[in-house]
């Protein structure tokens, strides 16, 4: 089981079927937040749909090709942070996240992505974590660069939005970047 203490009122943990209803009703009211950037949240209506995903995200963790952990703050689900899936061959792996509409602000994404890069680097040794974030997305932006990610470019209408497509800005880390980066903090 994937579990990692942030601060002392933080940590991440691998979801489990238990934390279906937590996860569903953390959506449902963030709904209108989320839409603007996740093409996911009109499919998720029930709580059998975060059951559904949670299902998903332990065959990834059985099948050693990512997971998603909940982020926890005060023993409440605040957010979800995930490893899409690992290129073995490539020792590289893509960072996705989003944070509950009332759990903004108060730095816990920058934590989780910042332990999530940790964790690829130092415990699965993989070489490259890739973040990919819609261009006007202020927010997530600021995390990976924050963080000391490289701005690769952008990927010109790379993702259907409901009724329109968006451009998404590639950011990276190699392990070299962040054995610097921690070097120096």
């Amino acid at each position: 089981m994937f579990t990692y203490q942030l601060d002392e009122h933080a940590y991440l943990k691998l979801l489990e079927i238990m934390d279906c209803e937590a996860l569903f009703e953390l959506t449902d009211q963030s709904r209108d937040h989320l839409r603007t950037w996740l093409p996911w949240v009109d499919d998720t209506k029930t709580v059998e749909h975060s059951k559904a995903f949670i299902q998903s995200t332990m065959k990834k963790f059985a099948d050693n090709n990512g997971f998603d952990a909940g982020i926890w703050y005060k023993d409440q689900l605040a957010g979800v942070i995930g490893f899409h899936f690992i290129s073995w061959p490539n020792r590289s792996t893509s960072i996705g996240y989003w944070m509950g509409k009332r759990f903004q602000g108060l730095g816990l994404m920058t934590k989780a992505t910042k332990a999530m890069v940790d964790y690829a680097i130092n415990d699965l040794n993989l070489n490259r974590v890739e973040i990919r974030v819609a261009v006007e997305n202020q927010k997530s932006r600021a995390i990976p660069e924050r963080l000391g990610f490289k701005n690769e470019g952008t990927l010109r209408q790379c993702e259907w939005l409901y009724d329109h497509y968006v451009d998404h800005v590639v950011y990276s880390m190699l392990k070299e970047d962040w054995n610097q980066i921690k070097q120096n903090s």
